[in-house]
């Protein structure tokens, strides 16, 4: 991976530890808008997908009566989801060790970008929180692009930036990540700290699936 000058990390399971907290508020949404609750394995699914996406592939029905959920319950549910986000207090650290990686990488001339499912507006709040702001040269949410796995927030990355995708790869913990990057033929790697399993993750080709970011660390 020699010619790679840029490295697009995914958030959410990958550098942030938001599994938990994450799966919380989709719960809390739910009750508050009197809808069948989901398990926590299939919340983990849908992690990294734009809200209107998650939320619609989970809650496909309205409870047991057949209909089909419609674009104002979808509504309901994100706004619901976005306050419990807000006042949730389930620990969402960065994993340890990304910090570390993260100035490592760039203090070596490597630039690095965000391809996530959160929104622009929660995308800010957590790198203003963590202070990794400035290591970013550019960043894509879901509300600014496609959802994934389409790879369009990738495509206006490397646009902005003049690159190939030969020159950049994508980091991810979910197959989302992976199908978007693997979509435009970019170099990909998985990590099994997240949402999928190594199994999940190695369908799609990426370049090495790792356990650790001391391993991640040394691939670059």
């Amino acid at each position: 991976m020699q010619d790679i000058r840029l490295a697009i990390f995914d958030w959410d399971g990958t550098l942030m530890d938001s599994v938990g907290r994450i799966v919380a508020c989709v719960q809390g949404a739910a009750r508050d808008c009197e809808l069948a609750v989901p398990a926590p394995a299939q919340i983990r699914q849908i992690i990294g997908l734009s809200l209107d996406v998650a939320m619609s592939r989970l809650f496909p029905l309205c409870n047991d009566s057949g209909i089909a959920i419609d674009e104002r319950q979808i509504a309901a549910l994100i706004d619901r989801y976005r306050h419990h986000y807000l006042h949730d207090t389930t620990p969402s650290p960065l994993f340890a060790g990304a910090g570390e990686l993260l100035h490592d990488w760039q203090s070596r001339g490597l630039q690095l970008a965000v391809a996530t499912g959160k929104s622009r507006r929660g995308l800010d709040r957590v790198l203003d929180e963590t202070g990794l702001r400035l290591l970013f040269v550019t960043s894509r949410g879901a509300d600014e692009a496609r959802s994934k796995p389409d790879p369009l927030m990738l495509e206006q990355i490397l646009d902005e930036l003049g690159l190939s995708p030969r020159q950049a790869v994508m980091i991810g913990d979910s197959v989302h990540d992976m199908a978007m990057a693997e979509a435009i033929a970019m170099p990909r790697i998985g990590v099994t700290w997240g949402v999928d399993s190594r199994d999940s993750l190695s369908r799609h080709g990426p370049v090495a699936v790792v356990d650790s970011m001391a391993v991640l660390k040394t691939l670059l």
